[in-house]
Order: structure tokens, then C-alpha cells, then sequence
């Protein structure tokens, strides 16, 4: 978001004034000012799990370092929280902050799926804007981006063979690509050149410009993805994943994940058009696989987990021993 120059000063003193700021992703503004005595900075961030390193984590011996730059705003942040208690080390790591200063509360956002009047309705209202959806089987892309910086956001466009996967399922299913926001932006932009949709008879549609991805999950059939956090959210879901990973072993080598690729598997796994045309066909949902990535990564997701972020930002309740509730 571009502000002028009015907007940037208001920022500020609201920064400068405020006893709560919450943040769900990297702010800029946070990394020039200080943390004044009984004020809270608060890192909510923007997906649950601890899937690809970030932050301070990036600056551990073994990664691809060439490009990264950590921002010491990270340092700041008075509270954190994680999706289990598994992670929280994770997270501390990331943010350099202390294990002590990030609480399992869970994500609020995901309180969504355990509402099943909340999920018809919210169902119901992406149906209603997309009417489409409702003939056919929905297959939901939605990979992260590729590169070492959102301002160069990019993917391996090549490696899915937009011909094949429409002449085998056209019938059957509707494809629908959601790209990560920096490589939507990029594709906008003219900086990265996309898929040419228009000769596949709306087989494939591009929502890119949904925000909420959650709400598209509800419609979702299959998802393919890769490292994305994404897969945090679906795994709530009990539907068929298919994780398209044509640079596994590169992306874990460059990039770097905190856990091992095989423990945030519960689907298939292609590294090619062929395999992933086998794998939509499948629909292997992998069910034990699931119980422990879910226990593993989003165990504190209860339902509850909005009221428990509130309690431990504002009352800063927590259990006696850790940061779980």
C-alpha cells in the first residue's frame, strides 16, 4: 500500500502512540522505532505451521544467503504467536526473539473451520460470485513464488503443461490458479509472463484477485500446491492434496525448510505434468499422514484460538509452565 506523505506521518504517531500494534507480516515502520516500557508489538503473522525459513532463521549457516537481508524489526516484537507448541522454536529463531515471547494460542483465522454454519455460509456467498463452480469439480493451484525476494517473485511456468491436464480432465473438473500475491503482482506488472488462459474454454480461471484464499478452499475439491502455507489450512478440511514439487530437492538445499519435506506430507507427491495428472485421478487423502501433520504443526488450532490470542496479548495468560493454552 503507497501512502503520501500525510499518511506516513499519521503511521507514525499512531505507532509512536499506541499501547497494542498488531502486525501480520513484515511492517517496515517498526524497524525504526522503539518499543516503549508496557508497549506491546505483537506478530500475529499471516499463516499457521513453520514450513519455509524466514527471517533471522535465513541467516543460519546452510542457506542461500546471496540476496537476504534480515531487517532488525524482527527483534522488537514483544509476542508472537504459533499454531503448536512444536514450532514455537521455530518462530523465536525467525523473529531472534526468546522461546519465552511466543504463545501457542493457535490462528485465529482457522476458528473458521471448526463452524460448519460459518463455512455453508461463507461456501455459499463464493458460489453465489462464481455460479460455475457448482457444475463441476474444483482443482485449487495455489504454489508459493520462486526467488529470494518478493520483488522478484517468479515460477517455473514451464513445468505444467497447461495442454495435457485440459485434454484429460476438462470434463470432469474446473482448474483454478490462485498465485502468491508478490507473483500475481509481478505477473500484473509485466514482470513475469503468465499462462494464456483464453484458448481452454474456461477450464482454467485465474482468482488470483481473491484475497481470502480460505474461502476458496471451501469450494475445493483437490489441492496442488507446494511450500506453501496453504497446506496448514486445508489439512482441516479432509480432502485430497497433491504437492507439485519439480525442485524439491533444490528449493530444500536454496530455500530451506525447518522440517524435513517428507513430515509435511500427507498427499501425493509429482514433480512433473505426468504425475500430477495421475495424482488428481487418485485423490489420496493419506489419512494417517494427516493426524500427525496435524498434531505436529497445527495442534493448538482448537476452535478456540481466538480467544486464546486474546487472552495472551491482553490479559498475557498463559500456562505456568510454557507458552501453551
Amino acid at each position: 500500500m503507497k501512502r503520501n506523505i500525510k499518511e506516513r506521518l499519521r503511521l507514525i504517531y499512531n505507532l509512536s502512540v499506541s499501547k497494542y500494534i498488531m502486525l501480520d507480516d513484515f511492517c517496515q515502520y517498526t524497524s525504526y522505532m522503539k518499543v516503549r516500557k508496557n508497549q506491546e508489538l505483537v506478530q500475529l503473522w499471516h499463516g499457521p505451521g513453520a514450513y519455509k525459513k524466514f527471517g533471522h532463521s535465513r541467516a543460519k549457516e546452510g542457506g542461500d544467503l546471496k540476496n537476504v537481508t534480515v531487517n532488525p524489526g524482527y527483534k522488537r516484537y514483544t509476542k508472537a504467536i504459533v499454531s503448536s507448541e512444536e514450532i514455537r522454536p521455530c518462530y523465536a529463531e525467525a523473529f531472534s526473539i526468546s522461546v519465552d515471547k511466543v504463545g501457542a494460542t493457535g490462528f485465529p483465522r482457522t476458528d473458521m473451520f471448526f463452524n460448519k454454519k460459518l463455512m455453508k455460509e461463507k461456501k455459499s456467498k463464493v458460489e453465489k460470485k462464481y455460479p460455475w463452480l457448482k457444475n463441476k469439480k474444483v482443482i485449487l493451484f495455489a504454489p508459493t513464488y520462486r526467488g529470494t525476494r518478493v520483488n522478484d517473485a517468479d515460477y517455473g511456468f514451464e513445468h505444467l503443461d497447461l495442454d495435457e491436464v485440459y485434454k484429460k480432465y476438462k470434463d470432469e473438473y474446473v482448474f483454478i490458479f490462485k498465485w502468491h500475491p508478490a507473483l500475481y503482482n509481478n505477473i500484473l506488472n509485466g514482470k513475469r509472463e503468465g499462462y494464456d488462459l483464453e484458448k481452454y474454454d474456461g477450464f482454467y480461471q485465474d482468482l488470483s484477485e481473491e484475497r481470502d484464499i480460505n474461502e476458496l478452499l471451501l469450494v475445493t475439491d483437490i489441492l496442488i500446491t507446494d511450500y506453501s502455507s496453504v497446506i496448514f489450512d486445508w489439512a482441516f478440511l479432509n480432502k485430497p492434496i497433491i504437492y507439485f514439487a519439480y525442485d524439491k530437492e533444490d528449493y530444500e538445499t536454496g530455500r530451506g525448510l525447518y522440517f524435513p519435506f517428507k513430515e509435511y506430507i500427507f498427499g501425493t507427491v509429482a514433480k512433473n505434468t505426468k504425475e500430477l495428472i495421475k495424482a488428481i485421478k487418485s485423490e489420496d487423502l493419506c489419512k494417517d499422514k494427516r493426524e500427525k501433520f496435524i498434531e505436529k504443526f497445527i495442534s493448538a488450532c482448537d476452535g478456540n484460538s481466538t480467544e486464546k490470542t486474546y487472552k495472551w496479548i491482553f490479559e498475557g495468560k498463559k500456562d505456568e509452565d510454557n507458552n501453551t493454552f
